[in-house]
């Protein structure tokens, strides 16, 4: 794998072989926007949100997408755009929902419902290669 890249704000950071984890992806995910944050504002608020949707995309990928295949962050001029790869072609069934909270927890829970809820521009996308790659907005401010 080729070694992580660090590209002026706006373009895409990609690091393959460090982000493997929730955790991992949510560490990176802080640099970025330490990054950022020193000549942009950021929202304290916006950032824990961002947390939430990290966490969610990133262990869906693992639990229910047959693996984190890439991760991806891009900071744009409306917030962060995260794109989360995997290795299944499944599209969920809740992804384009309202977001409404599941009242039981017969196989769905919380966590699309939650992108919805704090996330804008939610894109699930096809990938030539097989799998898919969901694509969200996390507004900073």
């Amino acid at each position: 794998m080729r070694p992580a890249e660090h590209r002026p704000a706006g373009d895409v950071r990609f690091r393959p072989a460090e982000v493997n984890s929730a955790a991992s992806a949510r560490s990176f995910v802080k640099s970025v926007i330490e990054e950022h944050a020193r000549t942009s504002p950021v929202d304290e608020r916006a950032v824990m949100d961002l947390m939430l949707v990290v966490s969610e995309l990133v262990t869906n990928a693992i639990q229910h997408g047959d693996g984190l295949a890439g991760f991806e962050v891009a900071v744009e001029r409306e917030g962060l755009r995260l794109r989360v790869h995997d290795y299944s072609d499944t599209v969920p069934f809740a992804a384009y929902g309202p977001g409404t909270l599941p009242q039981t927890h017969e196989g769905s829970g919380y966590g699309w419902p939650l992108i919805i809820r704090l996330a804008r521009d939610i894109r699930i996308d096809r990938r030539r290669e097989g799998g898919k790659t969901v694509s969200v907005l996390a507004p900073l401010t």
